[in-house]
């Protein structure tokens, strides 16, 4: 076995418990551990990518207990893309929060981090469907923490409606686990897969239900209609690296629809059929028009860069609807694009936060380096509304002409490209704002404004890497769509998924014997 893949998962777990009971006194010591650990992380996480890139699927087997029994992280291009992701966005938030200041208004601020990092890459790994739920609830209890860091009435508010939103979802999960085992009598999900193809259609109605619990439990972690609005009250009152941060954690929900409606509830299974593409498609259109209005009436930064996030995700998971290889393809770069350019919208807007001391998108005297900021906030404006040359553009493309032939191409077109109009005239509104009418004679002074602070390099460094990321992103699009098309592929032909887990398990335990 390779024990490279379970690194993910006990790296961050073994340095949180360290950051949050040795050394929660010392922040500069927390600091150097905490982004140490999210360093090594990268590293592993890229060298995973490297293994996985060949196509093989690998298997860790914890205890050696074989599969079904035991617990299996499985390691194949999807989750090793992902987890790669997650690490390198976990270097730029806390580089950004250690830089700021935001991870001196708590002791616990590097230790959260740290275990919503191993929620978030446990989730890309495991290979159970309690698993998931057991890492889904990890990332959600720190996150939890984070939501409310730093304290505030309006924070609290936004964190007890995002906390009830996931305790919700959370039981709708455990319902929808223990309907699925009463069908199939497991839940790894590999044995999964070849269990439900063997249950005839006119007797899969249990099996039916618990696939759409499933759906709608993860159509709440990616925030589609109509459970959207636990996302942008969350994310804009949130601190802004944690909302950085946040922006991986939509994905997961992209993430599990992809795995489990294509490794268990694939087009093999005949009983479950285009019931979950049919409710999926028409709730990500809403809510992609629902982010581009949001944006358009937002009177705040944080509200705006919240409401992108949303349309952001909401656009990607049209092409997660589409359910076939070529537009999972297109899923996947767009998922790569969406994760950095939310990521860096809401640095950038951190960055703009503090030097105005107000988020309200109304005229006031230019702060310190309003040049450097306003050119900040315009790249990220290009990534976020889609428009040439970043990836965003090409991620656009991609979903259009991958759902060029679907049922509800029209509105799917309309969605995405009155939306993109409204999201840049959105932008251009603010950044006018912000950074021109700023620059007019004659402003009064903000009262109880901030000292003008100049954005040091360090400060600034987060936002600028996020946005060379993009950039890279851009100009490799071709060797990216490559990878991410064979992941697409890989997703639909489950066969050596299944193999990968179920057969080859010499050395391991005999159960019997326990």
């Amino acid at each position: 076995m390779n024990h490279w893949i379970i690194a993910p998962v006990v790296l961050p777990a073994m340095v949180a418990p360290m950051l949050a009971y040795v050394m929660r006194h010392d922040v500069v010591l927390q600091r150097v551990v905490s982004l140490a650990a999210a360093l090594v992380l990268s590293a592993i996480a890229a060298g995973l990518l490297v293994t996985a890139a060949s196509g093989e699927v690998q298997v860790y087997r914890l205890g050696d207990w074989p599969a079904p029994f035991g617990i299996v992280l499985v390691l194949d291009r999807l989750s090793a893309m992902l987890v790669l992701l997650t690490a390198v966005l976990g270097v730029i938030v806390l580089i950004h929060a250690s830089a700021t200041g935001w991870d001196r208004k708590g002791r616990h601020f590097h230790a959260l981090m740290q275990f919503q990092i191993m929620g978030i890459c446990g989730a890309f790994l495991t290979g159970d469907a309690f698993n998931l739920f057991v890492v889904f609830e990890i990332l959600l209890i720190a996150s939890y923490g984070l939501a409310i860091f730093g304290g505030g009435e309006a924070r609290l508010k936004a964190g007890l409606q995002y906390v009830i939103m996931n305790l919700a979802g959370s039981a709708l999960f455990l319902i929808a686990l223990g309907t699925l085992y009463a069908s199939t009598g497991t839940l790894n999900i590999a044995d999964l897969a070849l269990k439900l193809r063997e249950i005839p259609a006119e007797e899969a109605a249990l099996v039916r239900v618990a696939a759409m619990l499933m759906m709608i439990v993860f159509a709440i972690k990616a925030a589609l209609f109509p459970v959207q609005f636990w996302l942008p009250g969350t994310y804009a009152l949130a601190p802004a690296p944690v909302a950085a941060l946040f922006a991986i954690m939509t994905k997961v929900g992209a993430y599990a629809i992809l795995r489990l409606h294509t490794v268990v509830f694939g087009p093999d299974a005949q009983a479950i059929g285009a019931l979950p593409g049919d409710w999926l498609m028409p709730a990500a259109i809403v809510t992609v028009a629902i982010g581009a209005l949001g944006v358009m009436g937002s009177k705040r930064l944080m509200p705006l860069a919240a409401f992108a996030a949303l349309g952001s995700t909401a656009t990607m998971m049209l092409a997660v609807a589409g359910f076939a290889p070529l537009a999972a393809g297109a899923a996947l770069y767009y998922l790569v694009h969406s994760t950095l350019a939310a990521a860096a919208l809401f640095l950038v807007a951190d960055l703009v936060l503090t030097r105005r001391g107000s988020d309200l998108l109304a005229a006031q005297p230019a702060t310190a380096q309003n040049g450097l900021l306003a050119a900040l906030f315009f790249g990220v404006a290009i990534a976020v509304a889609g428009m040439p040359p970043l990836s965003g553009f090409l991620g656009k493309l991609l979903v259009l002409d991958a759902l060029k032939d679907h049922d509800l191409r029209v509105w799917i077109w309309g969605a995405v490209l009155i939306g993109s109009l409204l999201t840049i005239v959105g932008f251009a509104r603010a950044g006018s704002v912000l950074f021109w009418k700023s620059t007019a004679p004659g402003l009064e002074p903000v009262p109880n404004a901030p000292e003008p602070m100049p954005i040091s390099p360090a400060q600034a460094a987060p936002s600028i890497a996020v946005l060379c990321l993009l950039g890279l992103l851009t100009v490799f699009a071709g060797p990216v769509m490559r990878y991410t098309d064979a992941t697409a592929a890989q997703l639909f032909a489950p066969a050596p998924y299944i193999e990968a887990v179920l057969e080859n398990q010499d050395g391991t335990k005999d159960p019997e014997d326990h």
